[in-house]
């Protein structure tokens, strides 16, 4: 029996190669991973931002589905270019849902917990969105251009993401690392808002497993949720990576409430309720545990 064919949009980044190394073990699937400015390798060259590019890269190859991770997910970044944020968030998921359509592929675009305020936990997938930040407002905005140019889409909803990266701040987990390391630079680090880091591998599998579903029949469609249980602070995940290191962090200093200076506002607490993913599509998936992990990679990095 022929493979299926899956395409997964932004392969070169974090999440989009964890996604492109699930599929390409897959036994059921061919994978065809796409990048921009970071193809290489086996990766095909494609601009999600151009809709004629978009349109003729799905009507060549003709997949079953399509994963979309290419996104602007930095907050920050995203604040402060909003037009640029809004293009890749926004506008081009209307025309690949829409083109997914066309050519009877089915779409799975990756959203944020920060489509929530935070105030309110847990968050089931019928919870009310109220973004605080342009980053939440911009995927809360695609969620919706999903729906209206392909109501068959599915949209998974995932937290913080951590794995093994191409260099620090690929991850606003892994990027603590060079923090804690430098002594020499002060640092006051956020012990206010509560994050669920969850590993890229695993957000991985949940796709996986929602793919194999949806292109064996399986009615898929709609807002998932998918998140690690493990709750911490930033200073928290400082503390946990620089035991394993027997690292000193006097030089870090504990915020307690909600830095008043940030580029963009983070939700307090915008915990993901995994029970759709879990009762409905019966997908359970044991996630990585985090200092456990951390043990073995910076094992494994020498550190």
């Amino acid at each position: 029996m022929a493979k299926q064919t899956v395409v997964v949009l932004g392969a070169s980044g974090l999440l989009g190669r964890a996604v492109y190394k699930a599929f390409s073990e897959s036994d059921a699937f061919n994978v065809i991973g796409t990048a921009f400015s970071r193809a290489r390798g086996s990766l095909v060259v494609l601009d999600v931002t151009s809709k004629s590019a978009v349109e003729a890269f799905l009507a060549t190859h003709k997949p079953v589905a399509v994963i979309s991770c290419a996104a602007e997910r930095r907050p920050d970044v995203a604040e402060k270019d909003k037009d640029g944020a809004h293009l890749i968030n926004v506008t081009s998921v209307g025309w690949l849902a829409k083109a997914c359509k066309d050519n009877n592929a089915w779409f799975c675009y990756l959203s944020t917990d920060y489509v929530f305020d935070g105030t309110a936990p847990p968050y089931e997938v019928d919870s009310v969105p109220n973004p605080l930040n342009y980053y939440g407002q911009s995927k809360y905005l695609g969620e919706q251009e999903c729906v209206k140019a392909n109501p068959e889409s599915a949209i998974l909803r995932i937290p913080l993401l951590y794995g093994d990266v191409e260099w620090d701040d690929e991850s606003a987990v892994n990027c603590l690392l060079p923090i804690i390391k430098n002594k020499a630079k002060p640092v006051i680090m956020d012990d206010f808002q509560l994050r669920f880091p969850t590993n890229v591998v695993d957000a991985a599998s949940a796709l996986l497993a929602l793919t194999t579903q949806a292109t064996s029949g399986k009615s898929v469609k709609g807002i998932y949720h998918f998140c690690a249980q493990e709750q911490f602070t930033k200073y928290q995940l400082c503390s946990i990576i620089a035991d394993l290191l027997k690292a000193d962090i006097s030089h870090l200093t504990p915020l307690r409430e909600a830095a008043k200076d940030a580029v963009a506002s983070r939700p307090f607490n915008a915990y993901l309720s995994n029970k759709r993913i879990e009762e409905e599509a019966g997908i359970k998936i044991q996630c990585a545990d985090f200092k456990a992990w951390w043990a073995n990679y910076l094992k494994a990095k020498g550190n």
